[in-house]
């Protein structure tokens, strides 16, 4: 299935899920698509396993919380998702050195908070892992008043950026739970 960018969303320096300059991290690619939904790209790297060949649970879990969390974003650009709360159905095996394809979309939207979900989709259209989350809206005002720097987060536009994306879809792999 193939669906159209919109618009690419920012990186931040030092983020797990998203900092370019983080030496550990997943360095993850954001983009917001015309369904009204995120998509998120990475590779995950040796240094992220668990098992052999496997990456570990809590970043998978990260880069879903992280892709949800960023739906908002498409209806309220300067708003944040915190996560209050995220649960996520471990369903195959998600190897490093692939790209990863990660979905997020909300559910429900309320004046303080929002409902979302997503998957982990393989190479060969696999979904890998189901999440369900809670996020509150914060502000990004809000999370400068902490101590964020104004231009934590920057636009990083690539010659490779996608102008569409093609989900891959297995039709032996169930998306809900």
């Amino acid at each position: 299935m193939i669906k159209k960018v919109v618009k690419k969303q920012e990186n931040a320096h030092d983020c797990f899920v998203c900092g370019l300059d983080n030496s550990s991290g997943l360095k993850a690619a954001f983009f917001e698509m015309e369904d009204e939904t995120v998509i998120g790209i990475a590779v995950a790297q040796s240094f992220h396993q668990s098992y052999t060949n496997t990456v570990h649970g809590g970043v998978i879990t990260a880069l879903l919380d992280e892709t949800i969390g960023r739906a908002v974003k498409i209806y309220e650009p300067e708003t944040w998702g915190v996560t209050v709360e995220i649960n996520v159905t471990f369903k195959a095996p998600v190897p490093y050195d692939e790209r990863l394809i990660i979905t997020g979309r909300i559910t429900e939207n309320t004046q303080k908070i929002f409902f979302g979900e997503g998957e982990i989709i393989l190479p060969d259209g696999t979904v890998a892992a189901y999440a369900t989350g809670t996020f509150y809206k914060m502000a990004a005002s809000r999370l400068e008043a902490r101590g964020a720097d104004r231009n934590m987060m920057q636009l990083y536009v690539m010659d490779t950026d996608p102008t569409e994306i093609d989900i891959p879809i297995n039709v032996h792999s169930e998306v809900n739970v």
